[in-house]
This record gives structure tokens, C-alpha cells and sequence, in this order.
């Protein structure tokens, strides 16, 4: 029993310290894995080119390329000349009606006073210039009133008295009396009325100002009013207001004085012609957004306060040099077209564009009138052009070259040669992370290629809005002997790689070719 014990004792220490070793070296592992993985960040930090963690991405440079017809035609480019000619721009907004603050007009009185009739007793209802809209009484009115008719019969009585300075201030006392019926503005009708009766008006009729609409009533019989009520507001909608909702991009487009136009969904197919009459010195928070103030004539009174509306602007630009709006490539921080130096040549070039008018863009700077530019397969044109910046050389396709992905033609001394590339990988697909390459290098005749110089070149273009910079792997290959040459590469990432393969004998490239592999793995 003591020897069965002993032997039970010994076999779990030997499985602890074995458990402990085992911890051991998976900590020491772990530790040499971050280790490297420091190192490798360091190294990439110093290296030049290395764009720092959390730097944005430098644009991936572009260089000039050439393209046969057929390629030209199967990736469908098309030309076009860049042109001067008459631009104008359209702008499409919303906007409200409302009305014209310079046609409203207020009804008050200048002295205290009790209403008594009230004619006009309803909002909404339309009034004439000169209507009646109630009757007022006023005790200080018919004082002054009295003071008048007094003043009156006095001047006419001593008009012609003989002591002087008597007439003269019998007119000046009768004066003082009219003025202050003016100044309370009592209508000259009720003057004359006045006068040609001889007797106080006890109820002085209040007309009203201007022809339009009551938006505002509080004049109510036997209601007391002082001279700071407002009793009506009248507006004239023959001229209305539109304020219009215009993002601050477009401010520029929009000047006072500008015509604008306006549709609505209760009157289809009609339009209504204004202008603008003042854009608003203050842009909302919220929306980004200017309030344009415009004029409209209203006939009819088809536009209506509140009324919700369409509003288009049509500025005059001027003549410009404009492009198609497909001709220009965005690669992020730059604006970018492709200009044809004929015979299949093109060449990126950098521009500043200024407004867009419709399916076109005003060029400001970087072209010139009459450039034949790439107005379509912008975006595939772009890659091939990094693609040859990254390879860093530019040898244009002879004549009768296939694209990107086929056999280029090539010069040793001075005979014709032909030879073919073939490229394989290990595993097939590649991916992410450690790969073998292959290159199968082999003459006209078939027949192997060697002593040569082979380069695999992978690159991925930049993905400015992921964040991501431009990829690249470049592996020179080691002969292996009977045309074949391998190495080992290592992918950053998954996706979609240009590999451009170059082949050099005696200090001349005898073999080229282009194509795209698709290797699996995560970015």
C-alpha cells in the first residue's frame, strides 16, 4: 500500500511541473510574438513612406499610360473636347410664402375714446382704400372740436378790428385749433363736415388706410381704446413674399436681383416669375441653410401666406470652360481627368473645379479650351495608371499589343522577340499573409528562359474613405533552373491585388505582363 502511494505521489508532481512548463513556454511564446510584432512596428515607423498610426493616407500617384483601340474600345473610353460656351446653373429649393411686411398697414387712433359702430367685424374680410371701419367717441376729440368752431367765430368776428395785433392772434388761435385736429388725424372730410354744420361730431368715422385684407381685428363696440391699440392690421397680397430654404453651397450661385421661379402642387403646369430681393445675412444650425427672400406679383391671389412652394433658380454664369461631370475622377483630396495625347495616350492631370452647372463642372484651373479629355471609364483608367506608377516604369504596348493582362512585344538588340509569362502561386489562390511564387519564363520557341531577372510586383490602389493607404509588394524571384523562378511574398491584405511581372536579360526587359488575382483573406 505504501509503494502504490509513493507511485501515485510522484506521477501528479510529475503532472504538475509538466502543466508548469507547459504555462511556461506558452508565456514565453506569447512574450516573443509581441516582441516581433514591436520590432516590426518600429521598423515600419522608421521606414520612409510609412505613414504613421492614425495619419490619413497619402493620394497613390498616377502616371501616363498607353492604350491600344481595342483596349480602349473593350473597356468603353470615350473623348470629348473641353469647351468655352454660356453656363448657367439651376438651383432647386423650397420655400413658404408670406407676406410683404411693406405693404401692411395699421389702423389706430391718436386720442383716447369709446367705439361705437363697428363695420368691418370680421378678419379675413377684404376692405377698400377709404372704407369705413367704425365710429369712435372721444370727449378730448369734441373739446378740441369746439375749441375749433369757437376759434373760428372769433377770427371771422375780429378779422376786421382796428386794434392792433387783435386779428392776427384771433388766426393764429384758430390755427392751433386745426393743426391739432391733424395732428390726431381727423380725415379732411370730417373737417369740412365741421366747419359746414357748425356742430361738434359727437362719433368720428375711421376709414381705412389701404385696399387688402383685416389679418388683424380688435376693434369691438363699447370697447375702450388707447392710442397705443392696434385695432386692425391690413395687408395688400398684391405683392407677396416667398422665403426660400437655400444651402450654403449654393449661396454663391444667388444674387439680389436674380430671377427666380416658382411652381405649385394646387396649380399644376403654372409658373410665377419673380426675383430675388435680399439674401439673409444668417445661415441656420441646424439645416445649414439661408433664408433668400424673393418678390412675387400676385394676381388673382393665387399665392397664399403659409402656402408651400417650389423655388428655382436659374443663375447666369457666364462663359466658362466647362467638362462633363462623368470626365472628372474624385481620388479623395484631389480632382482628377484624364487628357489624350493621341495614339492611345493618356495622361492624369490635376484640376481645380469651380461651381456645378447641371452634368457639367466650370474648370478653373489645370486646363485649357480645346484638350481632348476621358469623359468615361474614368475609374478603370485610374487603376491602371497607379498601377504603372507603382511598377515605376512606362513602356508603351507596340502596335498591335493586347491589353493590360496580355503579351508584350519586346527588342533584343536588334531582332523581334516574343516571350511569355506565367505566373502560380502556392497556395492557389494566394492569400493573406506568406505566399510561393512562380514564374514560368519561356521564348517564341517554347523554350526556356534563363538567366534572367524576374519581378512580382503586387499593388492595391488607396481606399481613401476606409482610411486605408496604397499596398506594395515587390519580390524578386531566384532561378530555379529550365525557365522557372521562385520567392516568397508576403500579402498585407485580402482582395482584389494588380501584379505586374517583369522579366530583364542582360540589362533589357525581354517580358512584361499585367493581370489582377484575387487573394483570400480579411483587409
Amino acid at each position: 500500500m505504501n509503494m502504490q502511494s509513493q507511485k501515485t505521489d510522484y506521477r501528479a508532481a510529475f503532472l504538475i511541473v509538466l502543466a508548469l512548463n507547459i504555462v511556461l513556454l506558452a508565456g514565453m511564446a506569447s512574450a516573443f510574438w509581441y516582441m516581433r510584432r514591436a520590432e516590426k512596428l518600429v521598423s515600419d515607423a522608421m521606414t520612409p513612406g510609412t505613414p504613421p498610426a492614425g495619419a490619413v493616407p497619402a493620394e497613390p500617384p498616377l502616371a501616363p499610360i498607353q492604350l491600344t483601340p481595342q483596349r480602349m474600345q473593350s473597356i468603353g473610353v470615350r473623348l470629348a473636347p473641353a469647351q468655352v460656351k454660356e453656363v448657367s446653373d439651376e438651383v432647386r429649393v423650397t420655400g413658404t410664402v408670406e407676406v410683404d411686411e411693406r405693404r401692411l398697414s395699421y389702423v389706430q387712433v391718436r386720442f383716447p375714446g369709446w367705439i361705437r359702430k363697428v363695420w368691418v367685424d370680421a378678419t379675413y374680410q377684404n376692405v377698400r382704400h377709404g372704407q369705413p371701419l367704425f365710429t369712435i367717441y372721444s370727449p378730448d376729440l369734441v373739446t378740441t372740436e369746439q375749441e375749433y368752431l369757437l376759434a373760428r367765430r372769433h377770427r371771422e368776428r375780429l378779422s376786421n378790428s382796428s386794434v392792433s395785433g387783435v386779428a392776427a392772434g384771433a388766426e393764429s388761435l384758430f390755427e392751433a385749433a386745426r393743426q391739432r385736429l391733424e395732428q390726431w388725424q381727423v380725415p379732411e372730410s370730417e373737417i369740412r363736415k365741421l366747419e359746414s354744420t357748425g356742430r361738434v361730431i359727437q362719433e368720428l368715422t375711421i376709414e381705412s388706410p389701404a385696399a387688402g385684407y383685416v389679418l388683424e381685428r380688435n376693434a369691438l363696440p363699447n370697447l375702450y381704446v388707447q392710442p397705443e391699440t392696434r385695432l386692425y392690421t391690413v395687408a395688400d397680397l398684391s405683392t407677396v413674399w416667398v422665403y426660400a430654404q437655400v444651402f450654403q453651397t449654393d449661396l454663391g450661385k444667388i444674387a439680389t436681383g436674380d430671377p427666380a421661379t416658382v411652381t405649385v402642387d394646387a396649380y399644376p403646369g403654372a409658373e410665377f416669375r419673380g426675383r430675388v430681393d435680399q439674401v439673409l445675412p444668417q445661415v441656420d444650425m441646424a439645416t445649414r441653410t439661408t433664408r433668400v427672400r424673393l418678390v412675387f406679383a400676385n394676381p388673382g391671389l393665387k399665392l397664399k401666406p403659409g402656402m408651400f412652394v417650389n423655388v428655382r433658380f436659374r443663375p447666369f454664369l457666364g462663359r466658362r470652360l466647362v467638362v462633363p461631370a462623368s470626365a472628372v475622377f474624385h481620388s479623395g483630396l484631389r480632382q482628377l481627368l484624364f487628357v489624350s495625347q493621341g495614339e492611345g495616350r493618356l495622361e492624369p492631370r490635376e484640376i481645380e473645379l469651380g461651381a456645378r452647372a447641371g452634368e457639367e463642372y466650370v474648370v478653373l484651373k489645370g486646363l485649357k479650351e480645346g484638350e481632348t479629355i476621358v469623359t468615361s471609364a474614368n475609374f478603370l483608367i485610374d487603376s491602371e495608371s497607379q498601377l504603372a506608377a507603382a511598377a515605376g516604369t512606362f513602356a508603351p504596348p507596340p502596335p498591335g499589343a493586347g491589353g493590360a493582362g496580355g503579351v508584350a512585344a519586346i527588342q533584343i538588340g536588334s531582332a523581334a522577340a516574343q516571350a511569355k509569362l506565367e505566373l502560380t502561386t502556392e497556395p492557389s489562390p494566394p492569400h493573406k499573409g506568406r505566399n510561393t511564387l512562380r514564374v514560368k519564363l519561356t521564348g517564341t520557341d517554347s523554350a526556356p528562359v534563363t538567366g534572367a531577372q524576374v519581378n512580382v510586383t503586387f499593388f492595391m490602389a488607396a481606399m481613401p474613405a476606409m482610411g486605408m493607404a496604397a499596398m506594395k509588394v515587390s519580390v524578386d524571384l531566384a532561378e530555379k533552373g529550365n525557365g522557372f523562378y521562385e520567392g516568397q511574398g508576403e500579402l498585407d491584405s485580402g482582395g482584389t491585388w494588380q501584379v505586374t511581372i517583369t522579366a530583364r536579360k542582360n540589362g533589357q526587359t525581354v517580358a512584361t505582363r499585367q493581370l489582377s488575382v484575387n487573394a483570400t483573406g480579411g483587409m
